[in-house]
């Protein structure tokens, strides 16, 4: 079974990825690191060169020709689900998790910003309104999940038994 966590940035994607992985003794993917590895850039360096619509096209490209392992676990970007039809590629071929978080939890999060293209020119207050905006924009796409679960104080553990309760 191949397992996509989805969630806005800061929402423990790629954590929650590594200890379900663990749990389950399978491999984790995380699709940024996998972009990162095959463009030798990083996430902004690619924003800068290529925009996000270049960025957003090279990522469904690679969530959708991935050679995934049988099981596995899949860290996704924030913006993944809400581009293209990836998110109904993700439902159509594993489970997908969204790791649901309050909007002021993600702004207490977020503390490395220079990484992040999208906020990294904001202060607390400017990046609470622009979560906000965000997920309501994203909310359509993220809540298609299959699973949905409050990300606040989760750990692995508690991700597999929601993961395994639901089938």
């Amino acid at each position: 079974m191949k397992i996509f966590l989805i969630g806005y940035m800061g929402c423990g994607k790629s954590t929650k990825a590594k200890q379900l992985a663990h749990r389950l003794d399978c491999p984790v993917i995380d699709l940024d690191a996998e972009i990162v590895s095959k463009t030798g850039k990083s996430i902004a360096e690619y924003f800068a060169e290529f925009g996000e619509s270049g960025f957003r096209d090279y990522e469904s490209e690679m969530l959708k020709t991935f050679d995934y392992p049988e099981t596995c676990v899949v860290a996704t970007g924030g913006g993944l689900p809400c581009f293209f039809d990836n998110m109904e590629w993700m439902n159509a071929h594993g489970e997908t998790v969204y790791l649901q978080m309050e909007p002021a939890a993600l702004v207490s999060r977020l503390h490395n910003r220079q990484k992040r293209p999208l906020i990294k020119d904001l202060d607390d207050e400017q990046l609470l309104v622009f979560i906000k905006e965000k997920l309501q924009e994203r909310d359509p796409f993220y809540t298609k999940a299959k699973i949905i679960v409050d990300a606040f104080d989760l750990d692995g553990e508690k991700l597999e038994e929601v993961i395994k309760g639901s089938h």
